[in-house]
């Protein structure tokens, strides 16, 4: 979404202004200086996508204008706050205490994670369906490109790594994740991480 040339696309443009102001499609239009219906066609788009939402009406001469803004989420992915600040978050604690409560919390942190965001059960079902399923959560979940694997047991890999800002620095947030996947899954799930270069995330997924 965000590549070098987004805020200067139509898109870009309005994504920009909503995080200065909530607006109408009009006084979108009238910023960008193209036509109301070009703009009312960019954020249904946008609406659509989740990028937007609806947040007010107000009153209009004929009807009411609808009053949009960025979405929750959006705005979330436009901070640039959180990975400077979680990695001197993890550099604190990490330096702080003792390895092994370092791996103690990580693999809670992972733990409690899964309670929170898996919905449907993973622990039923075929084997493989279980293991295309965690695949499925991570990348739903975390923003993960994974895909899963069967080499004699089966693997979850991925083509890179949604928490690469950290784990190159701090190698143990990978275990959160492995704690992530054994929660849901209800199985022992080890870690083989590749963190050299590009990281890629890599999970063995142990049959019970």
């Amino acid at each position: 979404m965000f590549t070098r040339g987004f805020f200067g696309s139509t898109r870009g443009r309005i994504v920009a202004l909503l995080r200065r102001r909530e607006s109408t499609a009009d006084e979108i239009a009238s910023q960008l200086g193209v036509t109301t219906n070009a703009i009312r066609a960019q954020i249904t788009e946008m609406e659509r996508e989740g990028i937007v939402r609806r947040v007010a009406q107000r009153p209009g001469a004929t009807r009411p204008s609808n009053v949009f803004g960025l979405s929750a989420e959006m705005e979330q992915l436009l901070s640039r706050a959180y990975i400077p600040l979680m990695t001197e978050f993890l550099h604190v604690f990490t330096t702080a205490l003792p390895a092994a409560d370092v791996e103690r919390l990580m693999r809670e942190a992972g733990r409690r994670l899964a309670r929170e965001v898996t919905s449907r059960s993973l622990r039923s079902g075929s084997w493989s369906s279980r293991v295309r399923a965690a695949s499925n959560l991570l990348n739903e979940e975390l923003g993960a490109l994974t895909h899963p694997e069967r080499n004699g047991e089966y693997r979850i890999r991925g083509v890179s790594c949604p928490l690469s800002a950290l784990t190159g620095k701090h190698p143990t947030v990978c275990l959160a994740v492995e704690s992530f996947l054994s929660e849901a899954m209800g199985v022992s799930v080890r870690e083989c991480c590749h963190r050299d270069g590009k990281p890629r995330c890599c999970f063995e997924i142990k049959r019970p």
